[in-house]
């Protein structure tokens, strides 16, 4: 069946789904990637705990070997020494965007970060707001809540997903849960947190015009007060990963990534062999919300409960 990548370059109209699990190169069935959600696979193993809160951080463009244990991120570094690691973990593709989308709709959709279009397939909105669900995407130096425009440097749109989906273009109800970063720490200290944030730093603290050690000092002033507070230990969960490896490194797609699970539930000093991709994340988001609906490629994902105490 071909799968339509909506791409404002004619050259690049649409890839069959046989040329799509080529570059995610998916160690998956690759029927999972029907553009409706796989409601017959189960969540995943016994025992996946669910979280109040949920928080995906996506840096940018450094391969794992360009991260883990280095010393110009030591907070990154000392989260990984306490928590869990995904060892093997590949990003789908270059460039940026669809490993964005990815995590939002477990499909690639496109491999243009110029693309302009409106995505219609199922995503994580969709699948939360089904579930009574709530979420936000904070952006930092978005230039206004509920902007849906293009880059207003160093705020760039294809690093913020949830601007092309339908779900959100189309209610404005929805929109508005498109915030400046600067509402996260509001919320945070409200104890208002959505179910799931998604939380993107501008271009020069998630390490793609900035250093990594920038990088990491953002982190640290910005994260550390989340993992601290009781909001977070009580029943939270925390993701950090990068979008793509280094454009020399096309392992997988996208290249070996640094990902880390952080949780008071979480396995402590864990470090996983198991092959993931951003599909996988996306599953546990959902899962973690208590979401069994899944969409794209997130339905056939390997499921990430190895890391979670009792497993």
């Amino acid at each position: 069946m071909a799968l339509w990548v909506r791409s404002p370059s004619s050259s690049r109209t649409f890839f069959s789904l046989l040329t799509l699990c080529a570059l995610a190169a998916l160690e998956l069935a690759c029927g999972g990637g029907s553009t409706k959600t796989q409601t017959s696979v189960p969540p995943g193993q016994p025992g996946q705990p669910t979280f109040s809160h949920v928080i995906l951080v996506v840096e940018e463009n450094h391969s794992y070997a360009e991260v883990m244990g280095i010393s110009s991120m030591p907070y990154f570094n000392s989260l990984a020494s306490q928590y869990g690691v995904a060892g093997q973990y590949f990003a789908d593709a270059h460039p940026s965007l669809p490993n964005y989308l990815m995590l939002t709709t477990g499909l690639l959709e496109t491999l243009d970060d110029n693309f302009s279009g409106i995505i219609s397939d199922d995503n994580v909105v969709r699948e939360l707001v089904k579930a009574g669900k709530t979420w936000k995407s904070y952006a930092e130096s978005l230039p206004s809540p509920g902007y849906l425009g293009g880059d207003s440097d160093p705020y760039v749109r294809h690093h913020n997903p949830f601007t092309y989906l339908s779900d959100v273009q189309s209610d404005s109800s929805q929109a508005a849960n498109i915030v400046p970063f600067t509402q996260f720490t509001t919320d945070l200290a409200n104890n208002t947190l959505p179910q799931y944030s998604f939380v993107v730093p501008n271009l020069t603290d998630d390490a793609h015009d900035g250093t990594l050690a920038q990088a990491d000092a953002w982190l640290q002033t910005n994260i550390a007060p989340l993992i601290a507070s009781p909001t977070f230990q009580a029943s939270g969960l925390l993701i950090i990963t990068f979008d793509e490896g280094d454009q020399t490194d096309s392992n997988h797609g996208g290249g070996q990534v640094a990902t880390l699970i952080i949780s008071s539930n979480a396995k402590k000093n864990f470090k996983s062999q198991t092959l993931y991709q951003h599909q996988s994340v996306l599953r546990l988001i959902l899962t973690s919300s208590g979401v069994d609906s899944f969409p794209g490629l997130a339905a056939a994902a390997p499921d990430m409960t190895e890391f979670f105490a009792g497993h």
